[in-house]
Formats: C-alpha cells, structure tokens, sequence
C-alpha cells in the first residue's frame, strides 16, 4: 500500500488517510441525494440516477486516487445538473433527457481528447479570469433560485414575476428551519453539516407527519436499465446543441482545473507552482463524465469538499479510495435516498447553501475594470434571470471583446476567444436552443 500510494514519501499513514475520506465523503455525500433529486424532475428513473451517480463518482475517483494518486473526489457537478435538468431539456423543443445525455457524452469525449493534448491549456487560457468567477458566481446565483422556487420560497406571480410565496406553508417553513440548521452547523464547523442537516431536517419532518418512512430502508440495486445507455447523440447535432457541447465541456474543464489546483496546493502537492500529473487527473474527470453520460446522469466535476479530508491529513490517493467504498455502500440504501430527495425541505438548503458559497469568487473580479467587470456582471445576473447558463455564458463572452475594442485593448484578448464570441452569437441570434 505504501508503495502503490507513497504514504512515507508524502508524510502520511493509512489510519490518517482512512479518517481523510471518511470526513470527505460525509461533507460530499449529499450529492447522492440531490443529483437524483433534480435529474428526475426531466422525467428520468430516480433510481437509475441514483445509481449512475454513484458509479459515475467512484469511475472517476478511482482514477484519480489509483493513477493520480491525489486525495480528490469526482461527482456530477452541482450547477450543471440544474442546467442539464432546467435548461438544456425542453420537451417544447423536442429536446429530450437521452439527447441531453448524448450531448454530455460528447461533451466527455472531447475532453478526453483535450486531456491528452496540450490544447486544454490554451483553452484555459483563452478564458478571462474575471469570467471564469463570474461563471461560477452565476451558477451559484442560478441554484440558490432553483432551491428557493422548489421550497416554495419565491413563486411566479402574474404582475411582477416573482414574489415571496406563503413561508406558513408546511414544505417552505420547514425548508426555512432546514437552512437555519445547516446554518448553525456550518458556523460551528460541523464536517459534513448539509448532509447533517438533511437528517436532523428529515427527523423533523417525521414528526411533524411530513413524510412516511420506507417499508425497507435498505434495497438491492435496481434501475439503472432505465437510464443506462439510453443516450440520443443523433438528436444533439439534429438539434444544433452545440453551445451546449461547449458549455458542458467548459464549466467542467476550468471549474475542474480550479479545484484541483486549489486542494492539490492545501496538501502542498504542487511543484514549483505546477500540477504534477495534470494529464491523469484531468483525464479522471473525462472519463466520469463520459461514463455518467452513458449510465444516466450529468457531468462530473472535482470536489472542493475534497479539502475536508485534506485538511485532517489527506495526502495521496488512498483518501480517495476510501470514499469510493463508503459511496458503493450508500448503492444499498435507495430507498432511504429516496425518501430524502422526495422532500423539497431537504434538498433545497444544500442548494441554496452551495449557490452560497460559490458566490464568495465575486470579491476576485476587478470591479474598477469595465471591461473586466461588466460583462461578468451580465454573466452572473443573466443565468438566473435567462434562466439558462449557457444564455450568460454567451452574452457576457459577447460583451468581453466588445468593450475591450470600444476601450482600444482589443489585443489584450485572446485570439481563440473572438472565435468563441462569434459562436455564442451565432448561437444566441439564429438558433432558438
């Protein structure tokens, strides 16, 4: 075991690395919850999601902790679930789950073939820094919306849209006392305080006669036959999905990049300011996406909960091997997943709470900057407002070089990205999708 992940060599031991993935996996475990959760709302199996949720994170963990030999965890990706599930399928548009699905997997495989070329750097590059946060603000924005329509907190209203709806409702009361918990829990620092707070709100819920406990609370698994492999890469390119290729393929791309880099410097992992063994983790994430296409769920993403193990000492892959076997058990306890995700007073705080957190990238944008700062502001305001993250995306990659002109810094932008504003034009312009 030492040998196969260098325990010595990075300072170390079994016990510590065991400890590590166990605190990782109860503070990334809600996942398993939610995913499911929002994916059904398409129309798809519960239980099929559930368990190529699962699947689909240990895949991708398994490389990253065997062939990277990093202490960091791969799931579908909080924010391109909802996107998945709230804009990308449209019954109206004839855009179907399956064909979502086969756009995820074309997504996975490109970046596959990003993963072993250097091209995914330029990619990156290409990119300004002040829109890769705002991307990751309005996701954020995006999912704490979606938590506080589904707990019933804000609804439509026919005069100014939205509104605040009745907080006396049982559902969004007990939503309301569900975030305060989770709340309380992450002040006081508590590991694993949304999924915590998901059992003390379920507790709740019992007792106040708000949901029935399952006749068997464990289960052999069953359903993924009703999501796996039932992907339509045909009806992608019928469609003319092909910004939400891109969207896919770049939110997973840099917000994965991102993460790793941010755990792998907390473990001092980096040499020299680099990435040792970039190609393999990023190839983890190309894989679980791909894979998950092909099982019944959204893209993967790295974990920034993945810090939790390493600060309690988290150093190598083992971490994230254990977190693997901890995630194969949960495959037994659908009917209990099931319950948990059946209520909206459970899974919309860890919405609203993750939307939360990923808003704090806001301060890192130069505000003083207008060409840096208003278009990110279109990006961050538009997602939710759109309702869609690709609609953001694109207009704010409009806006970048436009004012980069009008202010003459045009070379300031990176050839490749004129490319990918002329293409979110195109997009946005001449294609209803």
């Amino acid at each position: 075991m030492d040998k196969l992940f260098k325990l010595q060599e990075r300072g170390t031991s079994a016990g510590t690395e065991i400890m590590a993935g166990i605190t990782t996996f109860l503070t990334m475990v809600y996942i398993v919850i939610v995913n499911p959760g929002i994916l059904s709302k398409t129309g798809m199996d519960f239980h099929g999601v559930f368990i190529a949720t699962v699947l689909a994170s240990i895949v991708a963990t398994l490389i990253m902790g065997l062939f990277a030999n990093y202490p960091i965890v791969l799931a579908p990706g909080m924010g391109l679930n909802a996107y998945f599930a709230f804009t990308v399928v449209s019954p109206d548009d004839g855009v179907t789950w399956q064909i979502a699905l086969g756009a995820v997997f074309v997504a996975g495989l490109i970046f596959i073939l990003l993963s072993l070329t250097s091209f995914r750097y330029m990619l990156l590059d290409a990119i300004p820094t002040s829109l890769k946060h705002a991307i990751t603000a309005g996701i954020g924005l995006f999912i704490t919306f979606i938590g506080l329509q589904n707990a019933g907190v804000i609804v439509a209203s026919p005069s100014t849209l939205l509104t605040l709806g009745d907080l006396t409702e049982p559902m969004t009361a007990l939503t309301i006392v569900g975030l305060v918990i989770s709340l309380v829990l992450m002040a006081y620092r508590v590991r694993g305080f949304l999924f915590v707070g998901m059992l003390i709100t379920a507790v709740i819920a019992l007792l106040m006669d708000q949901m029935d406990l399952p006749s068997n609370l464990v289960a052999m698994p069953s359903g993924l036959d009703a999501t796996a492999f039932r992907l339509d890469i045909g009806g992608v390119f019928e469609k003319g999905l092909y910004a939400v290729i891109f969207t896919f393929l770049l939110i997973t791309l840099f917000d994965t990049t991102g993460t790793m880099l941010g755990v792998a410097e907390q473990a001092k992992l980096l040499k020299d300011g680099k990435f040792p063994r970039s190609q393999g983790a990023l190839l983890a994430d190309a894989a679980g996406t791909s894979v998950g296409a092909l099982l019944g769920t959204s893209p993967t993403s790295a974990y920034i909960e993945s810090s939790a193990g390493v600060a309690i000492g988290g150093r190598t892959g083992l971490t994230a091997v254990v977190v693997c076997v901890l995630l194969a058990l949960t495959l037994f306890f659908s009917p209990v997943i099931a319950m948990l995700a059946g209520m909206p007073a459970i899974t919309a705080p860890s919405l609203i709470i993750v939307g939360f957190l990923m808003l704090d990238v806001l301060r890192r944008i130069e505000w003083s900057e207008l060409e840096e700062a208003f278009p990110a502001f279109l990006i961050v305001v538009l997602m939710p407002l759109t309702y869609s993250i690709a609609t953001g995306i694109g207009i704010g990659f409009i806006a970048y070089p436009l004012l980069k002109l009008a202010r003459g810094k045009g070379r300031d932008v990176h050839p490749v990205f004129y490319v990918f504003a002329v293409l979110f034009f195109i997009q946005i312009v001449f294609f209803s999708h």
